[in-house]
């Protein structure tokens, strides 16, 4: 061979680099929609976008976690996996380059992606088999495969009829000269024919697990909450403020916030669900089936939810209408006992079925606040995205810490052998609700006409209550607002207070006081580590 054809087959030039690089991309692409369709039949929690995705959440540090909450909040689980997708693609096109040089460590290239996503897949704390490897290691292998096939079209040759020196130089084992060409039309064939089949596959892989998931949704449609043998008591008519812009009372299902890590949100059917209740102190170990919850009589309770990671004035808190069973008396049917009473147990930690870890104080679940295993909300069964079948609600308790969603498992231990999931990641052992108030309008940077202008928003402080919410213009004396009225302690409170509004700048400011005296704080904190603090304030400008 010729020291200049050598060369051009050593260092190709960039069409056929850039080329290489797309076969990257679509080897990766093969590889994940292959993974998509083998993880239908492991299951879909396996697939590699979703185990990579759940280990970058628990990797990633809680200060970056609540900026992400902050700025995309209940989309962040989107953008994640669309970041994940953009950054696999970038990497793809590294293999893909590479094999037009090194066709067989270009391919091993992507095999390396599968490694990475098979040892995601079984290291996720939900994963119960070595199975769960399958789909990332099937997926990369398919991956490999047609890089190694597109690369080859990228080193053929098409050309006339070789000399009978030329043929004797093939035969002798040296490589075609370069300078005839490369096969594009059987690189373009096979790259079209790959990414085809490759939507083609993912697009099954989709159907098939979305399949899955019918039996979890039939036995929803099917389930028919029984009346609970204890009721809410009515809502004050007086509870909600008929003023423009304010949050309503009870917050509709889909409007209600969701904060979880759950990339895929689960769907368990009904008929199949089990809880256990195990661990240090409990006398009787039991499993409950979901028909064991229907048979007992149920609570209905209106109940503020809170998040821990919302801001002050943020969006995650919300009110509804639960319907579940008593805590307390599935903990003492178990030989439960609190520390008051002597049990050894003071922390109850609760598993959801994707293995997301929650610890509670026990004291707090058997002091008589109305803590339920949750079956229902506002009026209908659980929604998927809010924990179907069953979740945990504790009224005065960040979520963190108490609103399991998807249980499977309770167990009883204590604060000092066991950090749950937030713990480990710099999070409070117990986080109480802070007393908060937030102005819902008008709307920060707002341009109200000079005059009345009504200032309205909610207040909570759950489990104690809501006395007084006070209101300042500016620099201003603090001026009481007008309080709706109390529907429970558990429950958010509106507010209003009419403003003869003058023309030019103004920051409105709220805070509020509980029942036991306490006024919310004006001292400016993070979220991290049980709640964030402060006044909240928003600046308008009068016309």
């Amino acid at each position: 061979m010729r020291d200049e054809e050598k060369d051009q087959r050593v260092r190709p030039g960039w069409p056929r680099l850039a080329l290489g690089a797309l076969s990257g991309v679509l080897a990766g692409f093969t590889a994940l929609a292959v993974a998509e369709l083998v993880a239908a039949a492991v299951r879909p929690q396996s697939s590699p976008v979703i185990a990579v995705g759940g280990a970058s959440i628990d990797a990633t540090p809680a200060a970056v976690k609540d900026w992400a909450i902050r700025h995309f909040g209940t989309n962040d689980k989107l953008v994640l996996q669309l970041g994940i997708l953009v950054v696999l693609a970038v990497l793809a096109l590294v293999p893909g380059a590479l094999a037009v040089r090194y066709r067989r460590v270009g391919a091993a290239g992507i095999l390396l992606f599968g490694v990475v996503g098979a040892t995601a897949a079984v290291s996720r704390p939900d994963s119960g088999s070595l199975t769960d490897a399958l789909p990332s290691v099937v997926g990369a292998v398919a991956g490999a495969a047609v890089l190694y096939v597109l690369v080859g079209r990228l080193t053929a040759v098409r050309r006339p009829a070789a000399s009978t020196s030329e043929s004797a130089t093939e035969e002798a084992g040296d490589a075609p000269s370069p300078s005839s060409g490369w096969d594009r039309r059987g690189f373009v064939l096979a790259a079209t024919s790959a990414a085809a089949a490759s939507a083609a596959v993912g697009a099954v892989g989709r159907s098939l697990n979305a399949s899955r998931s019918q039996d979890a949704i039939a036995s929803r449609k099917r389930l028919v909450l029984p009346s609970p043998g204890s009721p809410a008591q009515p809502v004050p008519k007086r509870a909600g403020i008929r003023v423009p812009g304010i949050s309503s009372f009870v917050t509709p299902n889909p409007d209600f916030y969701r904060v979880d890590t759950a990339l895929v949100v689960p769907k368990v059917d009904a008929t199949a669900w089990r809880l256990r209740i195990h661990g240090r102190g409990v006398q009787r170990p039991r499993t409950y089936t979901f028909d064991d919850l229907l048979r007992r009589e149920l609570m209905e309770r209106d109940i503020t939810l809170t998040c821990v990671s919302n801001e002050v004035g943020g969006p995650y808190v919300g009110n509804a209408r639960w319907i579940g069973v008593r805590l307390a008396e599935l903990l003492a049917e178990c030989g439960i006992k609190p520390p008051s009473r002597g049990g050894p147990a003071d922390q109850l930690v609760s598993r959801s079925v994707d293995g997301m870890t929650i610890g509670s104080p026990v004291e707090d679940l058997m002091d008589g606040r109305d803590a339920m295993l949750a079956l229902g909300m506002n009026g209908e069964p659980l929604p998927f995205d809010h924990g179907f079948p069953v979740r945990m609600i504790v009224p005065g308790l960040y979520g963190f810490v108490s609103a399991c969603k998807w249980i499977k498992d309770i167990e009883l231990t204590t604060f000092d052998s066991y950090d749950p999931y937030w713990v480990k990641r710099g999070w409070a052992r117990k986080a109480p609700i802070k007393t908060a108030s937030r102005i819902d309008t008008p709307k920060p940077f707002a341009r109200p006409k000079a005059g009345t202008v009504m200032i309205a928003g909610v207040a909570w402080a759950q489990h104690r209550g809501i006395d007084k919410v006070e209101v300042r213009i500016d620099d201003g004396p603090w001026q009481e607002t007008d309080l709706a009225a109390e529907d429970t302690r558990d429950t958010w409170r509106q507010w209003s207070l009419p403003w003869q509004a003058t023309k030019g700048g103004h920051t409105l400011t709220v805070r509020a006081t509980d029942r036991t005296g306490t006024v919310q704080t004006d001292k400016r904190t993070r979220t991290i580590p049980d709640g964030a603090g402060g006044w909240h304030s928003v600046v308008v400008t009068v016309e």
